[in-house]
């Protein structure tokens, strides 16, 4: 699969999916809890299809999402980052992610978005990104607010609200705290 170019983070790879990748993004698509505030799936093949739809905007848009491998175990956790859905790609770039439950309150969604967000505005140059996120999917509304995102609106078709973030706030936040912890961490 073409995709987009491998970044890390401090504890995370992220790179382009891999056909290799599916029988282990399926495990954390097919269960339930982990996806409850998302799209799973129940089959193999509908996870192929999930990610190879993703993953074929790249050609199209220059972004799609990563599978988030964790460096010290050498492990998928997750897949995500920056996108358009491809069913409806009018809602625009977001940033969207799923992790292995397992793998949960350790901060690896918000590497991952706050890697998506370099890409959008350090390397691509866009003016915003947006991200959708269910009113009681606390967790994803931190990992949002961690990073820099504000509420918009609910979108009542989605049953989700609506969170975006510019390329001017994002700066902001950069030249304050967030480049002072990455150095830290470094």
């Amino acid at each position: 699969m073409t995709g987009p170019p491998t970044r890390s983070t401090a504890r995370l790879i992220l790179r382009a999916p891999e056909p290799a990748d599916i029988d282990r993004l399926f495990e954390i698509e097919s269960n339930a809890e982990a996806m409850k505030y998302t799209i799973g799936s129940s089959t193999r093949e509908q996870t192929e299809v999930h990610i190879g739809k993703y993953a074929a905007r790249f050609a199209e848009d220059g972004y799609a999402p990563w599978t988030a491998v964790l460096l010290e175990e050498d492990r998928i956790v997750g897949w995500g980052g920056l996108n358009k859905d491809p069913d409806e790609p009018e809602w625009g770039t977001e940033v969207t992610y799923y992790f292995d439950q397992a793998y949960w309150g350790r901060g690896l969604a918000s590497e991952l978005a706050r890697e998506s967000l370099a890409l959008a505005f350090e390397d691509l140059g866009l003016e915003h990104v947006g991200a959708f996120a269910r009113p009681e999917n606390a967790a994803s509304v931190r990992v949002l607010i961690k990073n820099g995102f504000e509420q918009v609106r609910f979108v009542e078709e989605l049953e989700r609200h609506e969170y975006r973030i510019s390329a001017k706030r994002w700066r902001s936040l950069c030249a304050t705290s967030w480049r002072r912890e990455s150095s830290v961490r470094q």
